[in-house]
């Protein structure tokens, strides 16, 4: 048996790493694959961090293509073979002509909660614009969304099946940039590579909008490292290059910011 009460000390999304734990243990007990729901990226990473403790089992994270944000966790003994194919997951269009009615990622997923099928069954949503989208979903749902998924906002859609490899993914717009301060606080760094006033970055940390590694910060003063994945909520994402100290003791930070 996994130390339970001593993975879940201090965790934020207890109920969902509780879950994997469960399912960690249905694997070691079985010598089967397992499969978790979609999850959330703060879900994952914290899922990740406490599972790096464990030697008994491994896991495989994987959501369809690279950049995915919700994604699945194939579980096993550590013994086994495990690769990102054994993520059960399918690929589906929903074709319509938005040219007249344009439906945003908001609008697909309602429509497909609209049928009655849960958030954790479905992964990320691509829109295509005036074409429609495609989703990534649990392969139960498959001929269900098929024949009840008809339509969203006004157009009529048409739902169907297509390969992983038929997913039109964008590569994420990016924009390198230096800054140079005087500490690694956590509202100076952001501030620089989101491009916004100091006063407006501590009001978002305070708010609790702010995210470090997927984990929520409210320390305007918290210090940021290099490796550090800095995320607000409708905002993108930044991520912490190279730090190297100046002449004059100040902090030279290369960032990377994702649109």
């Amino acid at each position: 048996m996994l130390p339970r009460e001593e993975l879940l000390k201090g965790v934020e999304n207890r109920d969902s790493v509780a879950r994997v734990i469960d399912q960690a243990e249905q694997a070691i007990k079985t010598w089967e694959v397992v499969g978790t729901d979609f999850l959330s990226p703060p879900e994952l990473a914290e899922i990740q961090r406490v599972f790096s403790r464990l030697t008994e089992v491994q896991l495989v994270v994987w959501g369809g293509y690279p950049q995915a944000e919700r994604q699945r966790i194939a579980i096993a003994r550590s013994e086994l073979p495990l690769d990102s194919s054994q993520v059960s997951l399918v690929a589906l269009e929903i074709a319509g002509n938005f040219l007249f009615d344009t439906a945003t990622h908001r609008d697909f997923l309602g429509a497909m909660l609209g049928t009655g099928i849960v958030r954790e069954k479905t992964g990320d949503i691509i829109v295509l614009g005036e074409r429609g989208a495609q989703a990534i979903v649990a392969p139960e749902l498959v001929e269900f969304l098929e024949m009840n998924l008809k339509q969203v906002r006004s157009v009529p859609v048409k739902t169907q099946r297509i390969e992983i490899s038929e997913l039109k993914v964008r590569e994420p717009k990016k924009k390198e940039l230096t800054t140079v301060e005087a500490s690694l606080r956590l509202d100076a760094i952001a501030s620089a590579g989101f491009g916004m006033s100091r006063s407006k970055m501590v009001d978002l940390i305070d708010s609790g909008d702010v995210r470090v590694n997927w984990k929520e910060v409210t320390q305007a003063s918290s210090q940021v490292k290099s490796g550090d994945l800095i995320a607000i909520r409708s905002k993108g994402r930044l991520e912490v290059g190279e730090i190297a100290v100046t002449k004059k003791d100040r902090y030279r930070v290369q960032l990377t910011r994702y649109m």
